[in-house]
């Protein structure tokens, strides 16, 4: 305990309880607003205030006091410091669950996607897929959202080292018929894949935002022709799946860089 109080920096302490203090209060509070939620004495939060106008993190209006987009930093600290799988796994998790199919995270990798987590209840394809597991981008679902989102010189580059092997007869092997595909799964902000991997296979995948607005993987659920129909699979399958990969965009701070200009 001693050891404990000797760690225990108290102005510190107080500084982000008065930052607390303004969450769901309206953006402008007097000192006695401040020191009512908090606890403090005035004095106390005015020094607290008026530090943290100094540094920068926030402003005086008459007799209020106000943050300043500055704030958002120490959030986008936490935030460029999370892995992608911490976020992503849970959630990923609940999909599987609720929709009873694999789900699979991925990103892009030259001509190819490289599996980086996956969660699957049962047998999901013969193919074996597990972390580190590296696909033909071309013929994959993950591969053409990490493809549509991406600068066209490293599509161009894909195009022109990757032979675009048939795998199944639906496979895409004409650059030009990718570059179109691509361009509409930008459009739409997602693409299916019916049998372009391996034959009774079908998947969906949508894009996953990190904080400075660039698609870094791609989530994805796959199954059988059997069990997902494509009407299934676009029509009940699909809508979780892209509001999942929102959720964990966000939680990367997707829209955070947009909040700080």
């Amino acid at each position: 305990m001693d050891q404990e109080r000797r760690d225990h920096l108290q102005t510190l302490e107080r500084g982000l309880d008065v930052i607390a203090a303004f969450s769901g209060r309206g953006p402008l509070l007097t000192l006695s607003e401040i020191a009512n939620v908090t606890g403090l004495s005035k004095p106390i939060v005015r020094r607290v205030m008026l530090t943290l106008e100094r540094l920068g993190y926030a402003r005086a209006t008459a007799s209020r006091f106000a943050l300043t987009p500055k704030v958002l930093a120490l959030g986008y600290a936490y935030l460029s410091s999370v892995r992608l799988t911490d976020v992503a796994r849970p959630l990923m998790e609940e999909l599987t669950d609720q929709l009873g199919v694999g789900t699979s995270l991925a990103a892009l990798d030259g001509p190819d996607v490289v599996y980086v987590d996956r969660v699957q209840r049962g047998r999901v394809t013969s193919i074996n897929l597990a972390v580190g597991t590296r696909l033909p981008a071309h013929a994959t679902s993950m591969g053409h959202v990490l493809l549509a989102y991406a600068a066209p010189s490293d599509v161009e580059a894909v195009l022109a080292t990757s032979s675009l092997e048939a795998l199944t007869e639906w496979t895409i092997t004409d650059p030009a018929a990718l570059r179109a595909r691509l361009a509409l799964v930008r459009e739409r902000g997602w693409d299916a894949v019916d049998q372009e991997l391996e034959l009774g296979r079908r998947s969906a995948a949508a894009p996953i935002f990190d904080s400075e607005g660039r698609v870094i993987a791609a989530l994805a659920l796959s199954c059988g022709t059997l069990q997902c129909p494509m009407e299934r699979l676009t029509g009940e399958i699909l809508p979780p799946l892209r509001e999942t990969a929102r959720t964990i965009s966000k939680q990367l701070g997707a829209g955070v860089r947009e909040e700080r200009r």
